[in-house]
């Protein structure tokens, strides 16, 4: 193969039009060939995930004020939140291989319309039933949309320099997104209506959407193999099975088989379909892309790091508002340091030190970093004040998670083949979903048996059932810290040391050209 030939594969900025080429993109391309209008590709990108990201917590706020308007119990409350992680979670690779099938703008701009219209319908909803189907389309709209928008930045900036800047800005938005929800959530609800927290979609959605007809380029690969059907079943059924297990955990008792049940099928089914990507033509998840030490690592810690976020963001969310008494539009405000600190931190580590040490002393750092925070949270009480105690260990943890973030999704998607850069994508997303939804099922079941334990030896008066809160947010900030201190240990084991592009030159030198 020619030297242009490559390069012309390697440059094209969604990477739909050529077939794969065996060059791996970390090769740095000259500035003729590098995409025109990246920037604005990294625009329009950014705008579609900071909707897909927020919208897994601007309805928490909105809830209470949904569920009046309603009149749903409380026990189906959780599956306005579920419905949405579910469909989600469980369609993730699915949606990243499409995009790599058919086309990443197609899947790109499918994506976005579809998440416009379930936010439309959800917002409009006059029952408890037509709320839960608007969210579900919600998820299975942003499982095409999350890894189509990842691949495209993939593959659009192949220059080191740009690469590193492009993901600071991309993790900082990711791991900001769930903060800035809670701010958005808080003052549309406080201000208009709980139903505005949906519509708002429309708005990001018509400019993502103008935005990506006008700069992301036409086409679809030129060697389409094809879709993986049985692999696709049971990665699909097997994740949703994973999803939903957790779920009931938060309802459930761990011994149910509502709980268990689900996640011994989700596993059994999960282990069936690695094993049928050995036997698969056309995996829907060749292995190629997990093998990668570095990669396996990165997927490791976005795991590990969704479950940890839940803990700052839902139960300092209810700390805020139930024991400070917060507005919900002074409890996002709140986040708003914590969001600021993750991204100086993003920027810091994608532009200087990512590319100079490599992740390996970074992700431990700002792991260590989130273990501290999420412990100095601990000691929170009923008479503690913004300033003096809760700014410092927020600014500790946004700083913490603005190093691993960035620095895990760009090396989960480091020298992925052309033809798998969506699935690899999806791959990083749907980590840091069933991680999450691991951490919600985990931590509320934790902090809901602290308050039980509590009250069965205090009492249910107003101050023990606020000493008892009050535990239970001490007990879900200190399973947090456990979980980052595990990731400090695992990514410090996993990660290979020494810059990126040393390792990139040493695996290019055995690739044929």
């Amino acid at each position: 193969m020619s030297t242009q030939s490559a390069r012309s594969s390697a440059g094209s900025p969604s990477g739909d039009q050529v077939p794969y080429t065996g060059v791996p993109l970390d090769k740095t391309l000259p500035p003729a060939d590098r995409p025109t209008h990246r920037w604005w590709v990294l625009a329009v990108i950014s705008l579609a995930q900071l909707m897909v990201v927020l919208d897994a917590t601007v309805v928490n706020i909105a809830l209470p004020s949904a569920q009046r308007d309603l009149g749903f119990s409380d026990g189906n409350r959780q599956w306005i939140v579920t419905a949405y992680s579910l469909a989600f979670g469980s369609l993730l690779l699915l949606g990243g291989r499409l995009s790599d099938l058919i086309g990443r703008k197609i899947v790109f701009l499918t994506g976005v319309i579809g998440f416009a219209a379930a936010s439309a319908l959800a917002g409009a909803a006059q029952n408890f039933e037509v709320l839960v189907v608007g969210r579900a389309l919600q998820g299975l709209f942003g499982a095409l949309l999350a890894p189509a928008a990842l691949s495209l930045l993939n593959t659009t900036f192949t220059d080191a320099k740009e690469r590193a800047k492009a993901f600071g800005i991309y993790g900082a938005i990711a791991g900001a997104g769930g903060g800035i929800g809670l701010l958005l959530g808080g003052a549309l609800t406080q201000h208009f209506s709980w139903r505005w927290t949906l519509y708002v979609n429309l708005v990001f959605a018509v400019l993502a959407f103008v935005g990506g007809l006008v700069f992301l380029r036409k086409g679809a690969p030129a060697d389409r193999p094809r879709l993986d059907v049985p692999g696709t079943l049971l990665v699909t059924t097997g994740l949703f099975g994973i999803v939903y297990g957790f779920s009931n955990a938060g309802t459930h008792h761990w011994g149910s088989p509502m709980t268990w049940g689900f996640l011994v099928l989700g596993v059994i089914l999960v282990a069936a379909f690695s094993w049928w990507q050995t036997r698969s033509g056309s995996p829907l998840l060749p292995l190629r892309v997990l093998t990668d030490r570095n990669r396996g690592a990165s997927f490791t810690i976005l795991a590990i790091s969704g479950a940890g976020m839940f803990g700052v963001f839902l139960f300092l969310t209810y700390y805020l508002q139930l024991t400070l008494h917060y507005t919900p539009v002074k409890t996002g405000l709140g986040f708003l340091p914590m969001i600021g600190a993750l991204m100086v931190a993003a920027q810091m580590v994608t532009n200087t030190l990512l590319p100079r040490f490599g992740p390996r002393p970074i992700v431990p750092l700002g792991m260590v970093l989130s273990a501290v925070g999420m412990a100095w949270m601990t000691t929170l009480d009923l008479h503690s004040t913004y300033a003096a105690n809760v700014l410092p260990p927020l600014l500790v943890t946004g700083f913490g998670l603005g190093l691993v973030l960035p620095t895990a999704m760009s090396v989960a998607t480091e020298r992925v083949d052309e033809q798998d850069a969506g699935v690899a994508s999806a791959s990083v997303n749907t980590m840091q979903q069933v991680g999450g939804s691991i951490g919600t099922a985990l931590l509320n079941t934790l902090a809901a048996t602290t308050v039980s334990q509590y009250t069965a030896h205090h009492g249910k008066g107003p101050a023990a059932m606020a000493q008892a809160q009050l535990n239970s947010y001490a007990t879900a900030y200190w399973w947090s810290a456990g979980l980052f201190a595990v990731g400090a240990v695992l990514a410090l084991a996993m990660y290979r040391g020494g810059r990126l592009e040393q390792a990139a030159e040493g695996k290019a030198q055995a690739l044929p050209l």
